[in-house]
């Protein structure tokens, strides 16, 4: 009933909320995008999207169609694996951002374990800005993680927006320099926080700096800052900081996978692993 590769465009275009963003992720016009959706929504006979010339978001049917397109994909790639008999092997070295600790990662690494059982996965849980310095220096295959909004590597997750946020009965003086929860350099959305503070010209302090999420989450939830993160991975227990604080906007971020293909032994392990997270991408959210 339902075309796999018009289940692929919907998926790409529901993980990052552009039409234009999911064309360049799959490698093909914007006009392709537009028709695949189109045909899916012919197909089920519901409207998926809510779209107009600004903004794309899912309709409560589009949400229902998030789950089955990616268990469609993934029985897909499955039934394929096993009438072809390719057995993936060998040693896959992933690195991973700390932004996902708290999602649903980890139902896409033991699904990949399972279909995969001869693959020895690796995982490295890092800063961003790390992994990408490991990347480059070969001691890892592949890595889902942040990029800075001039990097042009990588292949796109999904587009999100950063935002400032707090415990919810945190209250900033305007006078005072800003409390800043972070993690140490080169952290990305560090960067991004403190070149957004220097452009309005804002005094700050560090107030409490971390290796781990976990740690800079139970420093916001006690109250000693604020912390820039993206809006979908909004942990439990804090809020958005409201506009009258007066913080700068951050900007957006985007989520890539990035591939170190000079392991050819890793290749086939690397694509198969990426094509699961890109699958199942709705899961990294945090709803």
């Amino acid at each position: 009933m339902y075309d796999t590769s018009h289940l692929r465009t919907f998926l790409a275009v529901a993980q990052t909320l552009s039409f234009t963003q999911a064309a360049r992720r799959l490698g093909v016009r914007q006009s392709t995008v537009s028709q695949h959706v189109r045909r899916l929504e012919d197909s089920a006979g519901r409207q998926l999207f809510s779209r107009d010339t600004h903004s794309v978001e899912l309709t409560e049917d589009g949400e229902a169609m998030l789950g089955f397109a990616r268990r469609i994909l993934e029985v897909h790639e499955q039934a394929a694996a096993f009438f072809t008999g390719n057995r993936l092997r060998g040693r896959l070295r992933f690195g991973t951002s700390e932004d996902f600790v708290l999602t649903g990662l980890s139902e896409i690494l033991e699904a990949f374990r399972h279909d995969h059982p001869e693959v020895d996965l690796e995982l490295t849980v890092g800063l961003s800005g790390i992994l990408h310095e490991q990347l480059a220096a070969g001691k890892l295959d592949l890595v889902l993680a942040k990029r800075l909004p001039e990097d042009p590597r990588g292949e796109l997750v999904w587009h999100d927006e950063l935002v400032w946020i707090g415990a919810e009965r945190l209250r900033l003086d305007a006078d005072r320099p800003v409390p800043l929860i972070v993690f140490p350099p080169p952290g990305i959305t560090r960067a991004l926080a403190l070149q957004a503070l220097e452009r309005q010209g804002r005094p700050w302090r560090v107030a409490c700096t971390s290796t781990s999420l976990n740690g800079l989450i139970a420093a916001a939830r006690a109250g000693l800052g604020v912390m820039a993160h993206s809006r979908r991975l909004i942990p439990p227990g804090l809020v958005r900081v409201p506009d009258r604080a007066g913080l700068p906007e951050l900007g957006q971020v985007d989520f890539v996978l990035l591939h170190d293909r000079r392991r050819a032994a890793a290749r086939g392990a690397a694509e198969a692993l990426a094509s699961a997270v890109l699958a199942a991408g709705d899961r990294l959210h945090r709803r």
